[in-house]
This record gives structure tokens, C-alpha cells and sequence, in this order.
């Protein structure tokens, strides 16, 4: 099944890349691989939730909001090479938290990324990862994601 169905099946689509919000490149392709730079969860082209975890923001809100900075990672990956079908396995994924002072629960609040990836490429979705709770992040967004992808 083509990944893009999936995601539609999935009750997801895929956004446009977002723009960089700094002086960046969204992702760099060298020989087969895409390192995509950190991602904002930002839908319709908004960051709608901000604050940090363990006060402002769930863990539940937290997790979606990975998964959502996942698909924007996607996006940038599509941008690159055209067509999400091409990849063959997600590398690395690097999840920041923003935490307030006692929240310990990144790796969890990571698992929105890592699961949907998991679900929607199956074995090519599995990874190595980091789960690292952080003081700040850009635009007061409750996470940032980035990853590295081998491509076809």
C-alpha cells in the first residue's frame, strides 16, 4: 500500500513542508539519506499549541504534538524526493521536550512520533532515538522532532 494512502487511511494527510523559521534548510539529501532539520508541530501552518510539558501541556496533548512534528518531518522528506514510497527506513529520530522543572517523561511524550512512524511504515518506521527534555524551544512550541532517513 502506498504510504500516502495509508496516511489517508489513517485519517492523516500530508501537510505542505513548513518554511523554516530561521536561517536553515528544512532537510539536506546526501547520497541516500535525509537528515531533516527539527520540526515544530505546526498545523495549517500554525503552531497552535505552546508551553511546556508538565505545565502548560499533557503528556497525551504531548504525544500528539510529536506525531504531528513527525508528519511535518515527512513532508520535508516528500519535498526533497517526491514521493514518500521511496523510503526505506527511518534512521534516527531525535525528539526535544520543552520540561518544566521535575518532568521526566520525554521518552513518552516522544512515543507519539515513534508509534505513528511504526504504524505507518511498519518495520521501516522503527528506530534509534533520543528523547531529550529541554529548557526552551523555539517559538515556546511543547516539542521539536528531527530525523535522519535512508531513501530508495
Amino acid at each position: 500500500m502506498k504510504i500516502e494512502q495509508k496516511l489517508n487511511e489513517m485519517g492523516m494527510s500530508l501537510p505542505p513542508a513548513p518554511a523554516p523559521v530561521a536561517a536553515y534548510v528544512p532537510g539536506v539529501l546526501i547520497d541516500n539519506y535525509i537528515y531533516v532539520s527539527g520540526q515544530l508541530p505546526f498545523e495549517g501552518g500554525e503552531l497552535k499549541t505552546r508551553g511546556k510539558l508538565g505545565a502548560e501541556v499533557t503528556v497525551e496533548e504531548g504525544m500528539r504534538l510529536a506525531k504531528v512534528a513527525a508528519l511535518n518531518c515527512l513532508a520535508v522528506v516528500k519535498g526533497l524526493i517526491g514521493d514518500l514510497d521511496r523510503i526505506e527506513k527511518i534512521i534516527k529520530v531525535t525528539g526535544y521536550v520543552a520540561s518544566s522543572p521535575g518532568f521526566n517523561d520525554q521518552p513518552k511524550v516522544i512515543n507519539g512520533a515513534s508509534e505513528f512512524l511504526a504504524e505507518l511504515l511498519g518495520d521501516a518506521g522503527k528506530h534509534a532515538r533520543a528523547a531529550v527534555g529541554v529548557n526552551e524551544l523555539p517559538l515556546n512550541s511543547p516539542v521539536e522532532v528531527e530525523m535522519i532517513v535512508k531513501v530508495r
